[in-house]
Parts: structure tokens; C-alpha cells; sequence
């Protein structure tokens, strides 16, 4: 462990680092991303993911757990340091810089009947995180990005997804991509769209199943929908006119839990 501490935002490590936080262009050349707090680095450890770097404040962190990581680097900080790059405080003093790990649609492994989540040029990372931590809870087999429009290792994707980011089989890739894997498995395609002619509770979901969402302000492009096997709905009583795809997510998968675990 390096005995030297950083007492000063303006040393070149963390200006790095708080590059990387900010940055997805910095993430992308270095292919190297943020994960904070115990409960993260844990969930990366577990799936694989190597630690470059360690920065952790003496007190806060746990030694025996810090060892675990076997980082290539262990940096020790300032409390009021860590306070200055960390995105919220209650993370156990502990803050990693992790190399990229990319998971290919070949390198998903299936269950036999699958539940997958497919996103349409999600933009939003908080909403991202969201659906990340419904496909765990849900179990979902994989989550698919399309052409997306935000960084899967964005600081607020990681932390939003409470770690789901690394629990969950996530893909980034084209739609057309997703589209032939979807076929070559014999999945079908369930698109979420408000001028669905068929309630979502009312389809049948205990076959194998891609549930495909768009985004909120523009729903899903003409790619996904001519080629649906199944155009579904969810019931709205108001006056808005879609709910945040976050939660339409959650409503649909645990629909298709539900009907299978009957």
C-alpha cells in the first residue's frame, strides 16, 4: 500500500480520476471506468472485472476487503479529497478505477426459457440503472443495448443500478445485431408501444421472449416495430400518455415472472 497520502484535489492522480468520473470520452480511450463503495466493487469482483487502482481513506475502508480486490495500485486519500471526487459520501471509503471488460452477444448464456430485455437508444443513465436493477430482481437472462446514447459505465448507471451493471449479462451492440442473435435463438420479439393493439396481461410470456422498449419522448424506431412478434400495451387511465421506461420495464417483466412461475 502507498504510505504517502493525497491531501490535494489538484495532484495529477486525482485529477485523473475525476476525469474518468466526467468523462466518457476519457472512458472510452482508456477503457478503464469508476466503481464506488463496497457493495459495487464487490458485485465487479464477482463478475470478473480487474481493479487498476484502489483509492481508499484509512478508517473508512475495510482492509481485509481492499486485499481481496488485488488492485495492481492502492492509493491512500484525504477524507475532505474523497469528498471532493466522490459522487455520494456513504460509500466506505473506497473508490476503483476498473479496466473495461465488453461481453459479446455470443458470450451470453441462456436459460432454457429465456427472458431478455432489449433498449432502444436508452439516454438516460439514471433510467438505465433502473431497468439494470429490475432484470436482476427479475433474473432477466441478458440486458441489450441498441445504439445507445449514454455510456454503460457512466458514474450514475453504476450507481443507480446498485451494482446491477455487473450482475446482470449486458450487451451494447446494433439493433440489426440484436435482431439476428434474437432469431438465431428462436426468441421472440415483444415490442412495448402505446398504439399496441394487445393488453400486456392478456399476451402469453411463458414462451421464450425479448421484451423491446423505446424511449420515452420518441417510443421505439420503425426497425423494431415491423418486425414484432408481438405489439403489447400498458394500460393508461390518465391524462400523460406513457410512463418512464423504467417502470414500464418493471411492469412488463414481472408480468412474464408471473406467468411462468404459475
Amino acid at each position: 500500500m502507498n504510505e504517502l497520502i493525497i491531501t490535494s484535489p489538484q495532484n495529477p492522480r486525482i485529477k485523473e480520476l475525476a476525469s474518468l468520473g466526467s468523462k466518457s470520452s476519457e472512458r472510452r480511450k482508456r477503457a478503464r471506468f469508476i466503481v464506488e463503495g463496497t457493495r459495487e466493487c464487490r458485485a465487479a469482483q464477482k463478475a470478473g472485472f480487474e481493479f487498476e487502482t484502489l483509492y481508499i481513506v484509512p478508517g473508512l475502508s475495510d482492509e481485509k476487503f481492499i486485499s481481496s480486490l488485488k488492485a495492481d495500485n492502492i492509493i491512500t486519500i484525504s477524507p475532505q479529497v474523497y469528498e471532493k471526487v466522490a459522487y455520494r459520501g456513504t460509500t466506505e471509503g473506497v473508490i476503483a478505477i476498473v479496466r473495461h471488460k465488453e461481453l459479446k452477444l455470443d458470450d451470453i448464456i441462456l436459460s432454457e426459457n429465456p427472458l431478455v430485455i432489449v433498449l432502444e437508444s436508452v439516454e438516460k443513465p439514471g433510467n438505465l440503472g433502473a431497468i439494470l436493477r429490475t432484470a436482476d430482481a427479475a433474473k432477466a437472462d441478458a440486458v441489450i443495448i441498441c445504439d445507445p446514447l449514454t455510456d454503460l459505465y457512466n458514474p450514475n448507471t453504476i450507481r443507480s443500478s446498485l451494482g446491477g451493471i455487473f450482475t446482470n449479462q449486458v450487451v451494447a451492440c446494433s439493433s440489426e445485431e440484436t435482431y439476428k442473435w434474437l432469431k438465431k435463438n428462436k426468441i421472440q420479439v415483444f415490442t412495448a408501444e402505446l398504439q399496441a393493439s394487445d393488453w400486456y396481461h392478456l399476451t402469453d410470456m411463458k414462451k421464450p421472449m425479448a421484451i423491446v422498449m423505446g424511449t420515452e419522448s420518441d417510443g421505439l424506431k420503425e426497425f423494431w416495430r415491423e418486425r414484432a412478434d408481438q405489439r403489447i400495451k400498458i394500460p393508461m387511465r390518465g391524462e400523460l400518455d406513457s410512463l418512464n421506461v423504467s417502470v414500464s420495464t418493471a411492469i412488463i417483466c414481472f408480468e412474464a415472472l408471473r406467468q411462468r412461475d404459475v
